[in-house]
């Protein structure tokens, strides 16, 4: 096993421990009262004035996104099946827990609604392109990213014409099997 293995089974490791202790974390959190009627309005009043003209645009994006979400739909929906590929779980990625928090003004809650669907929805398509990047073209980049989904490790080194032809239906199946190191989502379809 190479150092560069060991150290990503080691981040992987530290990342589960680290899941597991803001779980512990987070159920020792206490609720908050309710916002009364009268906060709410002082709430309007003490709002930034960019902040008001800027919020129409920050919402308008919410209309893209539904159309990429109905497209990833249909995407997955034909693609994954021919090509056998686990779907990815929209709920695993698209959750709505923050905006229940009593402690939050309503306003904030429906931007916590807002944040949780559009970041829940750059993650779930980034996890459906990063199966099709690792069944088509799972080659690693010349130049170093900066951001590599969690399939990049297993790529074949850029210029591995070898490598590329030997193990490119190996990690086809092993996406459709989903035989990663990578920690197998509950509910994997």
């Amino acid at each position: 096993m190479s150092r560069i293995n060991e150290i990503i089974q080691e981040i992987e490791k530290l990342e589960k421990e680290l899941n597991e202790e803001l779980d512990k974390k987070i159920a020792e959190k206490k609720d908050y009262a309710k916002i009364t009627f009268k906060e709410f309005l002082i709430y309007f009043k003490n709002i930034p004035f960019l902040t008001l003209i800027t919020s129409p645009i920050i919402y308008a994006m919410v209309i893209p996104a539904w159309i990429l979400d109905a497209f990833l739909w249909v995407y997955q929906n034909i693609n994954f099946r021919v090509y056998k590929i686990p779907f990815v779980k929209r709920e695993d990625y698209i959750v709505y827990d923050r905006g229940s928090l009593e402690y939050l003004h309503p306003i904030e809650k429906l931007g916590c609604i807002y944040c949780s669907y559009f970041n829940g929805l750059m993650a779930y398509s980034a996890e459906i392109a990063s199966r099709t990047e690792l069944y088509f073209c799972p080659i690693k980049h010349k130049k170093r990213l900066a951001y590599r989904h969690k399939y990049y490790k297993y790529f074949v080194d850029y210029g591995d014409e070898k490598g590329y032809k030997e193990n490119l239906e190996k990690l086809r199946n092993d996406l459709r099997n989903y035989k990663f190191s990578c920690e197998k989502p509950e509910n994997l379809v």
